[in-house]
């Protein structure tokens, strides 16, 4: 077994079994990491929790629905405009955040009294809006608090209203991914079927499992409506509420993230009969699979060609481009759970980068064995790394980029590693044949930065110089590097000198330090 054990978790032994080096020739079983775990104390994990699975990356994207979290207001905090779930309804969902704000006093005597009063308050403070999603939280699942029984109580009193309770607290299992199943059963249990759906095409999709991150299903809304599609509703980016309660209606669940989502697709299928359909929006191949795909089910293969041969002609060029500039570039993929392997293959197949690492936070098994199929060998494989060992591999394996989140990417910075937010993206929509360029596009930006090239001058010790902005004239100035690299449009390749670690690194992660800074 090619288990890799982190010298910075030598003290927490059982860590060991959760990173894998995938060798050459070694079938799956042989390469997997423990995963979706019970977090082993000590090893201070990053991951989210269920409740926040169920609203911040399931429910919070639904468009025109008041989000109430029954707990501290930190909790709603957390979970507020972390990603980019935009929607046509001027963002109503990201605008604001609502809590029953939950103090030590309610903890002793209860809350149910004071969550009635501030369902009712959020409903009359939005007139225009009559539907609420209501969240559990770890402190009110503790206490007891029926809220159930306090949204039907609202429901009797005003029938103009309807409320979904999410009955998914922080403990709800080992990360968020718990919370995802949660919301997930919860509302095809509650919600599905109470509204007859409104048919207006032949063909009909519920579009599952996409969030609408910066425009992402805007881009897959515009290709199934060019090959005559009804998208009845999706779940949940830019989601309808009352769009989703219709989901019986749907001829086909076309799935994007099975991570998250798959859950509702199987009950669908189970309840009602609806077949479900893997697709990928990331990546030109993929993407013309999928829509491929949609078409031969319905049996209108001709629309999906002639959208995948128009755009490959119009993007194609830009992506070979971006392609020759980025081939052999060192990648860590660090996403979330459908993404390590959504992009896994094809961003190495069609822009050239080779993928170094792969870890997810609160990916399963499953998740796991796909990335790492994808992936090239020697590859490390991480479930749910903490900071000091994502330092170490990033140090190890000289990475020339990193996408992953916005907590992981900050700490890559302070060792001079650029970084892409794989789960809010930088200047997205990725998805699509004009998307994956974007992201093409975002990568190089990353990787040539001027910017980051001046991260690794070591000026602390220096005396503050007089001619301001020296080192960027000499840079752009340099007459010994092709003129192709030193056109405004391309700058040189920076050159990682990651033994060269500020001093305040060299105390944190001493056995990290092969040379010390003052040789550099």
């Amino acid at each position: 077994m090619p288990y890799h054990e982190f010298e910075c978790s030598t003290c927490i032994p059982e860590r060991k079994k959760h990173a894998v080096i995938k060798g050459p020739g070694e079938d799956l079983t042989s390469a997997l990491p423990e995963g979706y775990l019970n977090t082993i104390p000590g090893s201070i994990t990053e991951r989210g929790c269920a409740y926040c699975g169920a609203k911040h990356v399931i429910g919070t994207p639904m468009k025109d629905v008041i989000h109430l979290s029954h707990g501290p207001v930190g909790c709603t905090y957390d979970t507020w405009q972390t990603k980019r779930y935009i929607s046509d309804n001027d963002n109503f969902q990201l605008k604001y955040t609502y809590a029953s704000d939950m103090k030590e006093k309610h903890i002793v005597f209860g809350a149910e009294k004071m969550l009635k009063q501030n369902i009712i308050e959020a409903f009359k403070a939005f007139p225009e809006i009559k539907r609420m999603t209501l969240y559990q939280t770890c402190a009110s699942a503790l206490i007891g608090d029926d809220i159930n029984a306090v949204a039907q109580e609202v429901m009797d009193e005003m029938p103009e209203v309807d409320i979904f309770v999410c009955n998914s607290p922080g403990f709800r299992g080992p990360s968020q991914s718990g919370g995802h199943h949660t919301i997930n059963i919860a509302w095809i249990k509650d919600k599905v079927g109470t509204i007859e759906p409104k048919i207006t095409g032949d063909y009909v999709i519920n579009y599952v499992g996409e969030y609408n991150i910066q425009g992402d299903e805007v881009i897959m809304q515009d290709y199934f409506k060019r090959m005559g599609i009804q998208v009845l509703s999706t779940f949940t980016g830019n989601g309808s509420y009352d769009d989703l309660r219709a989901m019986h209606g749907a001829h086909l669940n076309v799935l994007e993230c099975a991570r998250s989502a798959e859950y509702i697709c199987n009950e669908l299928r189970v309840r009602y009969g609806i077949p479900r359909l893997d697709i990928d929006g990331f990546g030109f191949e993929p993407l013309a699979q999928s829509l491929r795909k949609v078409g031969l089910f319905f049996g209108i293969e001709d629309r999906a060609q002639k959208i995948i041969e128009e755009e490959t002609a119009r993007w194609k060029p830009e992506l070979d481009w971006y392609k020759e500039r980025l081939m052999g570039k060192k990648v860590c993929l660090w996403p979330g759970g459908s993404k390590l392997w959504h992009w896994a293959h094809v961003i190495h197949e069609e822009m050239g980068l080779d993928v170094v690492s792969v870890y997810t936070k609160f990916g399963h098994q499953q998740d796991m064995e796909k990335g790492i199929a994808r992936c090239e060998e020697g590859a490390l494989a991480i479930d749910d790394p903490n900071e000091l060992e994502s330092v170490e591999a990033m140090l190890k394996l000289k990475p020339d980029i990193i996408f992953t989140g916005k907590r992981p990417g900050e700490v890559a910075k302070k060792i001079r590693v650029p970084y892409l937010n794989a789960h809010a993206y930088h200047n997205g929509p990725y998805k699509g044949y004009e998307g994956w360029v974007r992201f093409a596009r975002d990568i190089y930006n990353a990787i040539y930065s001027p910017i980051h090239q001046l991260s690794f001058l070591d000026i602390s010790k220096d005396e503050i110089p007089t001619n301001q902005g020296f080192a960027t004239q000499q840079m752009l100035s340099d007459t010994t590097l092709p003129e192709e690299v030193v056109s405004s449009r391309e700058m040189r390749q920076y050159t990682g000198n990651y033994d060269c670690i500020p001093d305040y690194l060299n105390k944190t992660y001493p056995y990290m330090q092969k040379t010390p800074a003052s040789e550099n």
